[in-house]
C-alpha cells in the first residue's frame, strides 16, 4: 500500500484501534477522535470535536496557569517537555462515571521543532482493576477449606451463628454484625459476600474509625480533582467501587452524625454526590456493617440516629466472645498451627497439656484475633515439635491464668517439668548427665527433679 492509500484509509486504520484517541491542538482544543474513543467516554465524535479536552477532566492533566483563546494551555506543550508522557489516570465519562485508564501523549512537531498537536491515546484499566479486587477476595479465601467460608467452630453457639450467616446470605437486605474486637466480624462479612446472590461482584470494606470526618466523607462518596486541598486527582468511593456488590462498614457507630445522613440517603435511594460535584450518581451496593458498640445506647446519647439505626438492623447477627465458647478452642489451635506451620516452615505439632490448660482456662479479652497473636509469639520462641507454657506470651505465665472456671487451681509446671525429664531420661537411655545436656540444666537438678516426682529409673527404661 502507497503513502497516498495510506493517508485516504488512514481515519478508517484508527477507527479499527481498541484503544481511544483523540487529536488535540496546541489551544487544547479537540480536532479529531475515533470510534473507539466514543465507545470509552460515551461522548461521539461531534460532541467533542472543537471542544476544550478539559471536558474529560482527566485529573493527571497539567495547566501553564496561562490561557490562550480562553483556553488553559496544557504544560506537554511547554518548551523542554518530553514529547511522550504514559501516566494512569481517571477520566470523566459522558454519563458521570469514571473511567480508569492509561494515557500515552505524544507531542507532534513541526521542521522548525514547534508543537503543532498531540496524539493522546487512551487505554481502558477498569477490568485490570476488576480483577486486582478479586485477586484480593480470593487471597483472603486462601486456606479456608476447613470450616464454614474460613470461619472455624464446631460448638453450639457459632454453629448457630453459621446458620444465620446462611440465611442473610441470600437476602439483599442489610446485615449488621455484633460482637467484641477479634470476634471475626471482618470474617463473618466476607463469608455473607462468598455465599451470596453478590459473590461475583465486588467486596469493598472501610473501617470508619480510622478518618476523620472530611476524609470519611471522601472515602464513602469520592471526590472530584481540586474539591479541597490535596484533592490532586478524582478518586472513586467505596460505594462506587461497590456497585453490584456488597460494601462492609466496619465500627459503624463511630461514623459522625454528619455523615450518617449521607449514608441514610443512601440507603434509602441509592443516590449520591462526589465532594466536590453536584452530579447525583446511582448505585446498587447491599450493605453490611459491624460494630462493637451498643447502637441503642448511643441513639440515647443523642450521638446515633435511630432512623439509620433501623435501616441497618434488619438482619442482625451476635458474635459470641471466644470465652463463651471454649469447646471451640482445641479447634482454633489446630487450624492456626496449620496455617503458620505452612507460612513459617516449621513443623509444630501442638501444645503441651500444660499450654493447651492456660489456653482453656484463659478469658479471651482480645477474642480470636489474641488466640492467634498468641499462636504467633509462641512460633517465634519455639525451639522443639510441642510448644510449652513456657513459650506462651506473658499473659499466659502467671499463677491467675491457670484458674479454670469453677475447678480447682491446676498446676501444670510440675506436669511439664515430670514429662520433659521422662522423655530425656528415656532418650538418653538413662544417662542422667546426658540427660542434663537435653534440658540444658544441671546434672544435680536432674537428681532433684527425678526424687521430686519419684521417677524410678528403672520404670522408666521398662516403659
Amino acid at each position: 500500500m502507497r503513502e497516498q492509500e495510506i493517508n485516504r484509509y488512514w481515519k478508517r486504520i484508527i477507527d479499527t484501534m481498541n484503544d481511544g484517541l483523540m487529536l488535540i491542538g496546541p489551544d487544547g482544543s479537540i480536532l479529531m477522535a475515533n470510534h473507539a474513543f466514543e465507545e470509552l467516554t460515551g461522548y461521539t465524535a461531534d460532541e467533542v470535536v472543537g471542544k476544550p479536552c478539559t471536558l474529560l477532566k482527566c485529573d493527571a492533566c497539567e495547566k501553564t496557569g496561562q490561557m490562550k483563546n480562553g483556553r488553559w494551555l496544557c504544560r506537554l506543550f511547554e518548551e523542554g517537555r518530553k514529547d511522550i508522557k504514559k501516566c494512569r489516570c481517571h477520566i470523566l465519562k459522558k454519563d458521570g462515571t469514571y473511567l480508569s485508564a492509561i494515557k500515552n501523549a505524544s507531542v507532534l512537531r513541526d521542521d522548525d521543532g514547534q508543537p503543532i498537536g498531540a496524539v493522546e491515546t487512551i487505554m481502558d484499566i477498569s477490568e485490570l482493576d476488576r480483577l486486582d479486587q478479586r485477586v484480593t477476595q480470593l487471597s483472603r479465601q486462601l486456606d479456608s477449606s476447613q470450616g464454614f467460608c474460613g470461619l472455624v467452630g464446631n460448638s453450639e453457639k457459632i454453629q448457630r451463628v453459621f446458620n444465620v450467616v446462611k440465611k442473610a446470605a441470600q437476602s439483599d437486605s442489610p446485615v449488621i454484625i455484633y460482637g467484641e474486637s477479634g470476634t471475626g466480624k471482618e470474617m463473618v462479612a466476607h463469608a455473607i459476600h462468598r455465599c451470596g446472590q453478590h459473590s461475583q461482584g465486588p467486596f469493598v470494606q472501610l473501617n470508619c474509625a480510622a478518618l476523620n470526618e472530611a476524609l470519611l466523607e471522601s472515602e464513602l462518596f469520592g471526590h472530584t480533582k481540586g474539591a479541597f486541598t490535596g484533592a490532586y486527582r478524582h478518586r472513586i468511593g467505596r460505594f462506587e467501587a461497590a456497585d453490584g456488590g456488597d460494601l462492609f462498614l466496619d465500627e459503624i457507630g463511630d461514623v459522625p452524625l454528619s455523615i450518617q445522613v449521607k449514608l441514610l440517603r443512601v440507603l434509602e435511594t441509592g443516590r449520591f454526590e462526589r465532594v466536590g460535584d453536584h452530579r447525583p450518581m446511582t448505585v446498587s451496593v447491599r450493605i453490611i456493617t459491624a460494630t462493637n458498640k451498643n447502637l441503642e445506647a448511643l441513639i440515647a446519647q443523642k450521638v446515633f440516629r435511630e432512623d439509620l439505626f433501623y435501616r441497618i438492623n434488619v438482619i442482625p447477627i451476635h458474635l459470641p466472645p471466644l470465652r463463651d465458647r471454649r469447646e471451640d478452642i482445641p479447634l482454633l489451635v489446630h487450624t492456626f498451627i496449620r496455617r503458620l506451620n505452612q507460612s513459617t516452615g516449621k513443623k509444630i505439632t501442638g501444645l503441651s497439656q500444660g499450654a493447651m490448660a492456660r489456653f482453656m482456662s484463659h478469658q479471651w479479652p482480645g477474642n480470636v484475633r489474641e488466640l492467634k497473636s498468641a499462636l504467633e509469639y509462641a512460633f517465634v520462641v519455639a525451639e522443639k515439635n510441642v510448644i510449652s507454657w513456657e513459650q506462651l506470651p506473658p499473659q499466659f505465665t502467671t499463677t491467675d491464668s491457670l484458674a479454670l472456671p469453677g475447678s480447682e487451681m491446676i498446676s501444670d509446671r510440675a506436669t511439664t517439668e515430670k514429662e520433659e525429664l521422662i522423655k530425656a531420661l528415656r532418650q538418653t537411655g538413662g544417662n542422667q548427665t546426658q540427660a542434663a545436656k537435653v534440658l540444658d540444666i544441671n546434672r544435680v537438678t536432674v537428681w532433684n527433679r527425678m526424687k521430686k516426682y519419684g521417677i524410678d529409673l528403672k520404670k522408666v527404661l521398662v516403659a
